[in-house]
């Protein structure tokens, strides 16, 4: 997803932060790009919120001269940015990618996704919010918006199985699966969209991998209805395979 050539501000918090300017990268100090950075993913919020949320081991006055500063720099460095009122907020003309990437994520959410455009697979996969940013409240944000992401691309892979889609459903499920690698529901799809193509051999390795992964993350084993989804025992992989359309109605069963 890259940068509108139109002019005005183009602010982006998804992979890295960037803010353009018609196209052309601005430099900003590291406590106004903390400030944007929480009004592009928090929207609008009192100042008093802002500079305790910004400067958690500050004083209230300390937090509160901070935040003042900040916002007179931007005001007066990066004008038409921000609207410098309480509550705070960016100026509506401002585009900010991850504005996008929810109003994508609301549209599956309300339509099922299959009106979207095919990247939007890798829309989702690759919105990953302010890497490397360690802030509580960028953490619990990161935290909220992956779990929306996945819960976005496994709408998209239950819709596109459903139509027939099954090569579509399929990459869906697997950015799903890049996305959050531990989510078993994730794990599931990726099994339904192997035996709907018939390939069963695929589906007992997407078992088999997930198996393997999660005894080493966390020390579990996948549930028992995973396992019998492919027919087999939780614990037993020698098990016989479930075949032809038994096989395939099965794996449609709500998980």
């Amino acid at each position: 997803m890259g940068f509108s050539v139109t002019p005005g501000w183009d602010l982006r918090v998804l992979g890295y932060w960037q803010l353009r300017y018609s196209g052309v990268p601005v430099e900003v100090g590291a406590r106004q790009q903390r400030l944007l950075a929480a009004l592009a993913v928090l929207h609008t919020q009192p100042r008093h919120v802002l500079a305790a949320l910004l400067w958690p081991d500050s004083s209230e006055r300390q937090s509160a001269g901070n935040l003042r500063a900040s916002v007179f720099r931007i005001s007066h460095e990066l004008p038409r940015l921000l609207r410098a009122t309480d509550p705070l907020q960016l100026d509506a003309a401002v585009r900010v990618d991850l504005h996008t990437v929810r109003d994508l994520i609301t549209e599956i959410t309300l339509t099922g996704g299959l009106p979207v455009p095919p990247e939007s697979v890798d829309v989702l996969q690759e919105a990953n919010l302010l890497p490397g940013w360690y802030e509580e409240w960028v953490l619990e944000q990161q935290d909220h918006l992956l779990n929306q992401r996945v819960d976005a691309l496994e709408s998209l892979a239950r819709s596109h199985l459903l139509a027939g889609s099954f090569s579509r459903a399929l990459g869906a499920a697997r950015a799903a699966a890049v996305v959050d690698p531990l989510r078993e529901s994730t794990q599931h799809l990726l099994v339904r969209c192997h035996l709907a193509e018939d390939n069963y051999a695929s589906a007992v390795q997407v078992y088999r991998s997930f198996r393997a992964h999660l005894g080493r993350e966390l020390g579990v084993e996948p549930s028992a209805h995973f396992a019998a989804l492919l027919g087999l025992e939780p614990t037993d992989l020698s098990g016989s395979l479930p075949t032809g359309r038994k096989a395939f109605e099965r794996s449609l069963r709500p998980s």
